[in-house]
């Protein structure tokens, strides 16, 4: 199932579902790579659970995708992939490495991603999303899947610059726009071996795997969880693959992620 946020000229922001199983097209960015034609589903109240429905429907170019999930908190991991690591001079680290980026920092497909004037090096990096389903606490690895509610894409976009001279990555990670998520949050999906693939202005400048990463999703969320609660709409950034490099005004970015979909947002 997939799972959306949309706002809608008439019907305001809701929550849908998007009923397609086609492949991403790169003619339709605005759309999420899918058919401006495919179906939504409105649903009631939230996306958590078993989705009950309102009965209207109306068609994806009809709205506007927005962020799929306003999350409490964003837990972002970092050199989970060793080529990236490396491409960076860092080390693997033994255990995971964890910051947070604010709420304020998250915006959808099609918004700006906005460069500060204290920043001369802002980074993109495209990465695979969690979307926490349910309330959680010590959650162990095998079983993570019960408090997974899908998946979507995320861009972990970084003032490179402002995380070296800070000293810790809070202001560099955190600005308004630094954190696109979207298109939409896929449910059924087997995230082991997924491609990701980051495109600027059409050019290829990541293309990795899951399959590469140094800690499991599993383990993630279980190191995580035996140090704070996770609440449902949480999104957990899993790391990126090598390729990571420098945006500029005009730009746009878009980012990719098997079974899942495309995230373009332009720079300026």
């Amino acid at each position: 199932m997939r799972l959306a946020r949309v706002a809608h000229p008439e019907h305001g922001v809701a929550f849908v579902t998007v009923d397609s199983v086609e492949e991403q097209d790169p003619a339709h960015a605005a759309t999420g790579g899918l058919d401006p034609q495919t179906n939504l589903r409105e649903i009631l109240a939230h996306p958590f659970g078993t989705p009950e429905y309102s009965g209207r429907e109306w068609k994806l170019g009809e709205s506007r995708l927005l962020a799929p999930i306003l999350p409490s908190k964003i837990i972002a991991f970092g050199r989970t992939y060793a080529d990236h690591a490396a491409e960076l001079g860092n080390q693997v680290p033994d255990q995971p490495l964890c910051f947070l980026k604010p709420s304020t920092a998250v915006i959808g497909p099609g918004a700006a991603i906005v460069l500060p004037p204290q920043s001369k090096q802002v980074s993109y990096e495209g990465e695979l999303a969690v979307v926490i389903g349910r309330p959680c606490k010590d959650v162990p690895a095998e079983d993570v899947a019960s408090v997974i509610l899908g998946y979507t894409v995320g861009n972990d976009v970084t003032a490179r610059d402002l995380q070296t001279t800070d000293g810790q990555w809070a202001r560099a990670k955190g600005f308004d726009t630094f954190c696109p998520l979207g298109p939409w949050i896929e449910t059924d999906l087997d995230s082991a071996a997924l491609t990701i693939r980051t495109e600027i202005d059409g050019e290829v400048r990541q293309d990795g795997t899951t399959a590469d990463m140094v800690f499991t999703i599993g383990e993630l969320i279980e190191w995580i969880s035996a140090a704070m609660t996770l609440l449902p709409g949480d999104v957990i950034l899993t790391g990126t693959p090598q390729g990571v490099g420098l945006l500029e005004s005009g730009q746009q970015a878009s980012i990719s992620v098997e079974g899942i979909g495309t995230l373009s947002n332009p720079v300026r």
